[in-house]
């Protein structure tokens, strides 16, 4: 086994002990921490089936109407496909900031968690910490199935020659949409995980500069890996949290340490753990 998979089963096994050790450190932050990086690793891997192996870059990801958005900006392509999908996440933004009685522009409070019956008490932390921890496996179990079948053989190569494809006489929009719209109901339960874990539903979550983090997270971990996204959720959220609590100007911090990592590993933290196998090849 190379040393990237037994970094990966590392990873998620340590995952899985974060709240005996929060626990035991008296250190309930981490659950909550850790909980946060999980959903928009979700979020994530479900961006990078539409981007790492379909070659589609969606500023709209975050808004949640995939069918819709998709149906329209997939009949374009490159540049007018990103300025579509971007135009569609801020109509979405803005529509919500107009919604008073859902709080507009000041978020709405949720009064409690989703109830799935006394079996599954999200309002518990550490219950929905493993909630969340068998959603990001099953969506990652999930993503790789959809990865090597047949559906994304054709996905990965309208990322290389649409028309190539289309020439094959595959109907490669019907797969676009397909991906688009698999990846958007991933998404949203991203989105509904985030309001279980904050209690609060903000219009800002579908800015198109929210899409744009999760975009950066999965480029920071890897395109077209699934578990590299993963990685890059870890890293962007630990260093948003180390670094703004030692300045207000984190961002100005952060900037250099992502473009440094896109740089160096063009296949982002994901490669990195690659490189032993690599070089022993």
């Amino acid at each position: 086994m190379s040393g990237r998979y037994v970094a990966i089963c590392v990873a998620l096994a340590a995952l899985a002990l974060v709240p005996a050790v929060a626990t035991v450190a008296d250190a309930p932050f981490y659950t909550g921490l850790f909980a946060r990086i999980m959903v928009f690793a979700i979020a994530a891997v479900s961006l990078d089936l539409i981007l790492g192996y379909g070659g589609l870059v969606s500023f709209g990801h975050a808004a949640l109407a995939a069918l819709v958005i998709g149906f329209v900006s997939l009949r374009t392509s490159g540049v007018y496909f990103i300025m579509i999908t971007l135009a569609f996440g801020q109509m979405v933004y803005f529509v919500a900031i107009g919604l008073n009685e859902y709080g507009g522009d000041d978020g709405l409070n949720i009064a409690r968690h989703s109830d799935f019956g006394a079996a599954l008490n999200l309002d518990r932390p550490v219950v929905f910490y493993y909630f969340a921890y068998g959603l990001l496996l099953l969506f990652l179990f999930l993503g790789n199935r959809i990865v090597q079948s047949r559906f994304g053989m054709l996905l990965q190569g309208v990322k290389s020659n649409e028309r190539r494809m289309i020439a094959l006489g595959f109907p490669t929009f019907r797969y676009k949409l397909t991906a688009f719209v698999m990846a958007g109901a991933v998404c949203g339960i991203a989105g509904a995980l985030f309001a279980n874990l904050t209690l609060f539903v903000s219009p800002s979550i579908m800015h198109w500069t929210r899409s744009g983090e999760i975009m950066m997270m999965v480029i920071l971990g890897g395109l077209g890996s699934l578990v590299g996204p993963v990685f890059g959720a870890a890293a962007y959220l630990i260093l948003e949290s180390v670094l703004s609590r030692l300045t207000e100007h984190w961002q100005a911090v952060l900037g250099p340490i992502l473009i440094l990592v896109v740089l160096f590993s063009k296949t982002g933290l994901y490669g990195i753990f690659a490189l032993p196998r690599r070089r022993s090849g």
